[in-house]
Order: structure tokens, then sequence, then C-alpha cells
């Protein structure tokens, strides 16, 4: 399994961005997937995940803001980011495991390089 993310870039409070990760050697359907951030002397955090069932899981810091998805006519997955805050700004990876659940408790086998993303005020 092999994931690619685009979609970073600047954008100011209050914006909206759209993350992509194109997956492949894999159907994503099969697929536990996930976005995780880490911005500049932090940990990284779990942003969003979902598991084959559609079932998805946000973490408080983005819930209601972010949205997480699967095409699987594209085998990719996506978070669009609304209402953007500075907090936001940090390198978004996404990362994929053949194993359910295994991402929703950030152990994904599979990491992209990632993208980044800065929101300023």
């Amino acid at each position: 399994v092999q994931v690619v993310e685009s979609g970073g870039g600047s954008v100011q409070a209050g914006g909206s961005l759209r993350l992509s990760c194109a997956a492949s050697g894999y159907n994503i359907r099969y697929l536990s997937m996930g976005w995780f951030r880490q911005a500049p002397g932090k940990e990284r955090e779990g942003v969003a995940t979902i598991e084959w069932d559609e079932r998805t899981v946000y973490s408080d810091s983005v819930q209601g803001r972010f949205t997480i998805s699967k095409d699987y006519t594209k085998n990719t997955l996506y978070l669009q980011m609304d209402s953007l805050k500075p907090e936001d700004t940090a390198m978004y990876y996404c990362a994929a495991d053949r194993r359910y659940g295994y991402c929703e408790r950030s152990d994904c086998g599979y990491w992209g390089q990632g993208t980044q993303v800065t929101v300023s005020s």
C-alpha cells in the first residue's frame, strides 16, 4: 500500500482546503485510513479516521469543521477542512492499514510524506 497526499497550502482563518490522499496497491474500500497532523514542537495527533464500514471518528478539535471521506472510483481519501483556524497549522499526513480499526488507534502501517497546511490570522 502506498499513499500520497496533496492539496495543502496557505489560507486565511475562516477559509477552506481539501486534502487528497491517492492510494495505490490496494482497494481503499478495505483499508482503515486516517489523517494525522503534527505542528512544530508538538506530538503527532489524530485528526480523523474512517473504517471499512465508513465509520468515522474525529478529534474534538476538528469535529464539525472537518469531513473525512473516501472516493472508491478514484481510490482516494479526502479531508475537507472548513472554518480553518491558525491552530490547524501543521504538516498533515495520510495513513492506511489493512487491519480494521488500526488507524483509529493511531497504529497505521502505511504513511505518506505529508502536506503542509498553514492558516494565518
